[in-house]
């Protein structure tokens, strides 16, 4: 799989995350903190294999606009 960036918080310095990148599949793939484990109990239908992050909501904004953006 080949990722392209879409969009980084402009505070996390030159490392981490949150950022939101583009597959070559056509599918987005979010990078942030994983949830601790009081909060991923309360997932509904979470499968092997499945995790969840957290991420400000405008870090999605600012992906979804360089999307857009790039159509």
């Amino acid at each position: 799989m080949k990722l392209t960036m879409l969009y980084k918080d402009s505070n996390s310095g030159g490392q981490g995350c949150p950022s939101v990148y583009l597959a070559d599949s056509g599918e987005m793939v979010v990078q942030g903190v994983q949830l601790d484990a009081d909060a991923m109990g309360e997932l509904a239908n979470l499968l092997p294999g499945e995790t969840a992050i957290r991420i400000d909501p405008e870090i999605i904004m600012g992906a979804v606009r360089r999307y857009q953006a790039n159509r």
